[in-house]
């Protein structure tokens, strides 16, 4: 058998530092806010199939707004179209990251997750055009499975009480950015059904003014809030999902750090809008959008409607299949090796994991069946239900690996000088070794005291049962 070659790649080796700060910083955030998520959730199914059901229906479709403005919507389209351009915008400060710093700037490095991305897209939307092929079912709803939620995966995490190593963490997360450019790309593409060009000109005006700002230095919450809201207002009249408004300004923040800067202001921007994005917009879109009616006959339906039964299997099995596939031909293809302190069955629970696809997922299941109310609540229940079972698959693959997991994240963590670097990124640094040496001197020191201190030392009978002879000849 032939020697790995030298020019070989390692895919999901170890991050760098600071990518490797960034990515537990960002997580950090969305995990607390998936934990939100979660909660949301549970308290739409629990007030909307409860005697409650009917003030429920009432709160979710009130309506607010000036309607002399086009923006007359409930408070369940507000959630939708106004809060997700929030989510949208971190959304694309993220993608803007990720191609100038982040893994996407490096063609090689890019490979392997936006190859990924779209397996784990396109594997999920055929699985259901061949389910609704085969059951004469509807086309409309091929994309509701292709979204992956990394809030809600990580929120599962949390509950599971699990932690992945710092390679499958930016990798999940890497593959969720990707996703949601790709999401984007579909709501903008399919789902703009007829278009008000003169409010389109407006928004895109608003923009160049945006961009032109940012250019120029011009700093203020008070000229960006303003300038972001009628930007909003006019993409969403435009006809164009008003979300695309969210992603277009957060692609035009700079994510590159001049001489002297701490962070870009892409980063600054993405540090105090985030929270905002995952611990209110996100989780009261579910609120409003996860309230659906179950029981055992809905449920039962989920398995028998040709729509529902692709949107359980394309999360389930498209997801998982596709994301893992995806990884394992970029692999095979591009000459790259797994590393060495991971195998394919973690990549396989990792991609499990992707098959929690929530927040897009009903979003996009509204858009797709919005002239079918009954079909678009049974289509959000097989949302749900799929994200559940693929959220079960995920706690039993990686429960299985979970000590492993843990070993790699302690040793990932472990910081024995103290210095706040993890000692695995201080190996060529000789200062790192001179106070590791200091470090053991002192502990060596500390034993040969306590040695000439000890019985065995100073001659004294030692205790019961030391060695010494016990019974008269």
């Amino acid at each position: 058998m032939a020697a790995p070659s030298k020019n070989n790649r390692k895919v999901l080796g170890r991050l760098s530092l600071p990518e490797r700060t960034f990515v537990a910083d960002a997580l950090r955030t969305e995990t607390v806010g998936g934990v939100l998520l979660l909660i949301a959730a549970v308290v739409a199914l629990i007030w909307a199939n409860t005697p409650l059901s009917d003030s429920y229906a009432s709160v979710r479709d009130f309506h607010i707004g000036p309607s002399a403005l086009g923006l007359d919507l409930s408070i369940q389209h507000w959630a939708a179209d106004g809060l997700l351009a929030v989510f949208f915008f971190v959304a694309g400060i993220e993608l803007k990251r990720e191609l100038v710093a982040g893994d996407l700037r490096d063609p090689k490095a890019a490979i392997l997750p936006v190859v990924a991305a779209l397996c784990g897209m396109a594997v999920p939307a055929l699985v259901y055009v061949l389910t609704n092929v085969l059951g004469n079912g509807s086309m409309d709803g091929w994309a509701v499975p292709t979204a992956t939620d990394i809030a809600f995966a990580l929120a599962v995490l949390a509950v599971i009480g699990t932690s992945l190593p710092s390679a499958l963490r930016a990798f999940l997360l890497t593959l969720a950015v990707v996703d949601d450019l790709f999401a984007i790309m579909i709501i903008a593409v399919f789902f703009t059904d007829s278009l008000n060009f003169a409010a389109l000109g407006g928004a895109v005006v608003g923009l160049a003014v945006f961009w032109l700002l940012l250019r120029k230095g011009v700093r203020g919450w008070y000229i960006y809030v303003p300038l972001a809201l009628v930007i909003w207002g006019l993409m969403y009249n435009s006809g164009v999902h008003a979300t695309i408004a969210g992603v277009a300004m957060g692609l035009m923040l700079r994510c590159t750090r001049k001489e002297g800067e701490q962070h870009s202001p892409g980063e600054h921007i993405e540090h105090l809008v985030r929270p905002l994005s995952a611990g209110l917009a996100v989780p009261l879109f579910a609120l409003f959008s996860a309230g659906v009616s179950v029981s055992g006959k809905a449920i039962g339906d989920v398995f028998t409607q040709p729509e529902t039964l692709g949107v359980v299997l394309g999360l389930v099995v498209g997801k998982t299949v596709g994301i893992f596939g995806g990884t394992w031909l970029a692999a095979r293809f591009t000459r790259a090796e797994l590393s060495d302190d991971l195998s394919w069955p973690d990549v396989f629970a990792v991609a499990s994991l992707a098959g929690i696809g929530f927040t897009v997922s009903l979003l996009i299941g509204e858009l797709a069946f919005k002239g079918d109310t009954a079909l678009m609540d049974e289509v959000k229940a097989a949302v749900l239900l799929g994200s559940l079972i693929a959220a079960v698959l995920a706690t039993v693959l990686l429960k299985l690996r979970n000590a492993k997991y843990r070993a790699m994240v302690e040793h990932e963590d472990r910081d024995e000088d103290l210095d706040g670097i993890p000692d695995i990124y201080e190996q060529d640094n000789p200062e790192y070794h001179l106070r590791m040496a200091a470090i053991y001197e002192k502990k060596a020191a500390e034993h040969r005291r306590l040695a000439e201190l000890s019985p065995a030392s100073s001659g004294e009978p030692g205790p019961a049962g030391s060695g010494e002879s016990g019974s008269p000849a």
